[in-house]
């Protein structure tokens, strides 16, 4: 009989004590780490006087009681989340072994369970698994709010009806090609052939001439420049104080709209989000301008080869914040950060959706032919990479799992719900695969490829193509390019109002991208290092801005709005690092 099947006959093995034993460890490891830049300025405090020692002595034992105490309803806690995961089989087996070796002693667990994780590298993978899981749990709790309460209840309302609107219009070309949304079943002549070029799937012949994109970036960018906020306070407080009658306010009303006719509506000014301005971008992009790299790229490269062996998420996103990754560890500071490492679960699940790409087509396989023949397959920087778009896209939209981790009050709408959409729960938009086109600079696996653009896609893009009241999101990162532009290059800001030209269709299509098909693929990686490095999209908002000041003399002696785009059509010479270094710089 095995050792471990002795010890759990005889109740040696305590498997969910263990568990919680072993989150614990890591939380109070995670706590002491991030603890540790503050001992330094503890240790210089004033010192507690005589008298009083004793009474601080008793406070400081129940404040470690209340940690302790904290610590284990957080482990808790976290131990029920882990067992929704998938990863929670593997975890469980190990810590199984271990609970039940010579290493761990029955009457002392929690000690020598903690000196054998240690031992055993077992406490890195569980601090990793806590991360992941506390980092994608701070998301915005969605809560039902009273429309004449909540300020923002238009915008999310209008958040209902654009994804509403996009899976109607899905629908109803469903309907006009009489194809299923959800798929049927391919013939076995067709079943054949995809599966002999699912390595060469720009052979594989199929009739796109009646497909189009259900929605373009300009699309969004319409419906967003059309959105109505509430009446203001003062317009309210007018109407309070000087009675009109409605023909008298209709009357005032037609004559100023007359005058101010020929100016354009500037329509995100109104809507009431926290943008960051660029005192505060400074600060929570400080880390760009520390000259700290004396040791040179070489010297660096070795850093990050010994961040890397220590498996430590945390520590990997801390090495993307210098925006000098090299090339060849950039795919695997990525996976250790965005949790997307690839296990048995997801083998399994990949060969699962190539089973139903091989199996079932449905209009949404033509939708993504469609996009990246118009888009990756256009472009001289992705267009080698056609056929493994195919596979991740034809995959990308049959997950299931994407619509249960982004989970939305648009996903959870009875207005939405009566409109079928596709099993990753959002409608592909034009241009989607160049979202994923960049990661095939990193991984020749498409596995790998696949499970990282995933998570990248679900924890940051996927708020770039929806209406939301995010701080992250299309809306936000719009706000805040506008009150840069208008703050820091007022000349050029008066300069479009009196073309009447809205400075965001000029870079809209770069935030909905973030730069993808726009930006070098190596600046663009670049950015996107810091983008994880920093968990912020915000950085896109502060290079659309950086790329209209530097070419401010160009655009000042234009007056039309395909001038200005011919201007801004070739980013082949921006050089994303040391712009952002130079601006933030700047006093």
């Amino acid at each position: 009989m095995p050792e471990w099947a002795e010890a759990k006959r005889e109740g040696r093995l305590a498997i969910e004590p263990a568990t919680v034993a072993a989150l614990e460890v890591a939380l109070e490891a995670e706590q002491d780490t991030e603890q540790g830049s503050s001992a330094s300025s503890s240790e210089t405090s004033s010192p507690t006087k005589n008298q009083s020692g004793q009474v601080n002595g008793n406070q400081q034992l129940h404040m470690e009681e209340l940690k302790d105490a904290s610590i284990h309803h957080t482990a808790l806690k976290l131990s029920e989340d882990i067992k929704a995961m998938k990863i929670y089989g593997s975890l469980y087996k190990m810590v199984q072994k271990l609970a039940c070796s010579p290493e761990v002693d029955k009457d002392d667990m929690k000690h020598t369970l903690e000196a054998a994780i240690k031992a055993n590298g077992l406490e890195t993978e569980i601090r990793n698994v806590i991360y992941h899981l506390i980092r994608n749990s701070l998301k915005a709790e969605t809560k039902p709010t009273v429309p004449s309460s909540d300020p923002l209840y238009y915008l999310r309302r209008a958040g209902i009806q654009w994804e509403r609107r996009v899976r109607k219009s899905l629908n109803s070309m469903c309907s006009e090609s009489k194809a299923q949304l959800q798929g049927q079943m391919r013939s076995a002549t067709d079943r054949e052939e995809i599966l002999t070029k699912w390595d060469e799937l720009s052979n594989y012949q199929i009739d796109l001439t009646n497909y189009r994109p259900v929605y373009a970036p300009k699309d969004l960018l319409d419906v967003l420049l059309s959105l109505k906020g509430p009446v203001k306070q003062d317009e309210t407080e007018y109407r309070k104080y000087f009675r009109f009658s409605q023909q008298q306010i209709a009357s005032k009303l037609k004559l100023i709209k007359s005058f101010f006719s020929f100016l354009p509506k500037w329509e995100f000014s109104h809507i009431s989000l926290p943008v960051k301005n660029l005192f505060e971008l400074r600060v929570h992009f400080s880390e760009l301008l520390r000259n700290d790299n004396n040791g040179g790229t070489t010297d660096w490269a070795v850093t990050c080869q010994k961040i890397l062996k220590t498996r430590h998420a945390p520590l990997c996103q801390q090495a993307l914040k210098k925006g000098i990754t090299p090339p060849p560890l950039r795919g695997h500071l990525w996976a250790y950060v965005l949790g997307s490492q690839v296990e048995a679960h997801h083998a399994e699940h990949w060969d699962n959706l190539k089973q139903s790409v091989l199996t079932t087509e449905s209009i949404v396989d033509k939708l993504v032919f469609k996009d990246v023949q118009l888009t990756a397959t256009n472009d001289d920087r992705y267009f080698v990479f056609e056929d493994v778009l195919y596979q991740i896209m034809l995959c990308f939209s049959r997950d299931a799992e994407i619509s249960q981790m982004i989970q939305t009050e648009f996903t959870n709408s009875a207005k939405v719900k009566q409109y079928e959409g596709p099993a990753c729960g959002f409608v592909p938009f034009h241009g989607i695969c160049m979202l994923a086109a960049p990661f095939c600079y990193l991984y020749d696996n498409p596995v790998s490829l696949y499970f990282t653009f995933r998570a990248f896609y679900v924890r940051y893009c996927h708020r770039l193509t929806t209406i939301n009241t995010h701080p992250q999101g299309i809306v936000s990162l719009c706000l805040l390019f506008e009150k840069l532009l208008q703050t820091h290059e007022p000349q050029l800001w008066s300069h479009f109002r009196e073309l009447q030209i809205q400075p965001i269709r000029v870079v809209f299509k770069w935030l909905m991208r973030a730069f993808s098909g726009h930006l070098p693929p190596e600046q663009l990686l670049i950015l996107w290092d810091l983008i994880l490095g920093y968990d912020s999209l915000e950085i896109l908002s502060l290079l659309a801005l950086i790329i209209l000041s530097f070419r401010r003399e160009s655009l000042m002696q234009v007056v039309t709005l395909e001038n200005i785009e011919a201007i801004l059509s070739d980013l082949s010479s921006v050089k994303v690092l040391p712009l952002i270094q130079l601006t933030l710089s700047r006093d």
